[in-house]
Formats: structure tokens, sequence, C-alpha cells
């Protein structure tokens, strides 16, 4: 896998500061993506077991909350693969930290209710790790930058452990 950047200190992606992962590859291609470039597998620089201490430092910080995956998409097949690895570390050494995952999958593909090709042998876990989901890809006519944590309207804020608890898609509030 590869990454197109990484945020050491960022506010706009999630709950308080937060050191956030733009994961490359994306098979979405949502009109006026605003990374367009991370559509592309290849973009960018690959995630090495470096870059992982190096995040790993990032979020031991006590200012720090938690981590945001962003991307291109990181329920990718291939990104899941390379990512859940990771996920289990922050958990186990960072247990006080936050993850949240943005994603252009839905809550209902990415557990398996709709058909979809980004479900793997990883997915279930995955999503286990997280906190909170942003669901849904970016909708061009559903802009609405007054949304909190999110570009369109049909995205979703997605409380995971009460979600995978009630087995639907249960709403985050903070």
């Amino acid at each position: 896998m590869n990454y197109g950047n990484i945020k050491p200190r960022d506010i706009a992606d999630g709950i308080g500061v937060r050191v956030t992962l733009f994961v490359s590859g994306c098979t979405h291609h949502c009109k006026n993506c605003f990374q367009p470039e991370t559509w592309d597998f290849s973009y960018g620089t690959p995630f090495t077991a470096q870059t992982e201490a190096e995040l790993l430092e990032e979020l031991s910080h006590s200012f720090i909350h938690g981590l945001t995956l962003l991307g291109g998409e990181p329920f990718e097949p291939d990104n899941q693969r390379a990512l859940l690895p990771f996920l289990r570390r922050v958990r186990a050494e960072l247990p006080g930290k936050t993850i949240w995952a943005y994603s252009g999958y839905t809550w209902e593909e990415l557990t398996g209710a709709v058909p979809s090709r980004c479900r793997c042998e990883f997915t279930d876990e995955m999503l286990a790790l997280l906190d909170v989901l942003v669901d849904g890809e970016f909708v061009e006519e559903l802009k609405d930058i007054t949304l909190r944590f999110r570009g369109s309207s049909n995205q979703r804020l997605i409380d995971v452990p009460a979600s995978l608890r009630s087995g639907e898609a249960v709403l985050w509030t903070d």
C-alpha cells in the first residue's frame, strides 16, 4: 500500500487533534473529489514499518486524540490488508486513542448487507477496530459545507461499536 500524505496535527477530520493518514488507491472516483491524485494505487510513498513507527510516535503525544484514515479509500481490499496489522498495533499500544475512517463505501456494503467488492477477509476485523466511520461517496450535488466532518449530506457519521452491537447503522453523536 502507498499513502499520499500524513498530517501529524489535523483538527478537521474528527474530534480533537488527530494524526491523519491519507492512503492511496480508490475506485470510487467521486465527482470533484478533493484528492483525485489518491485514486492511483501507486501514488505517493510506500507504507512501511518505518511509516508505522512514525505514526505511532505522533499518536503517542498526550494532546493527540486519535488517528483518522482517509484516502483514497481505506476499505479497498489491498488497503485493508496493509492497514489491519497497523490498526491492531494502535489499539494494543495506544488503547486510549480513537480511530476514525472515511469510506466511500456504505456501512451496508462494508458489513455485507449489500453486496460489494470491498468485502474481504479483513473487513469485519478492521471495522471492529474503529470508533467512527464516515460512510458514503462524496456527492457534489449534495455538498454542504455546514456539515460537521463530512462533505455531502448523504454521508453518515456512524458509531461503529454501537452499530456492531445492534446489527444496524447507529449514528454517532458526540
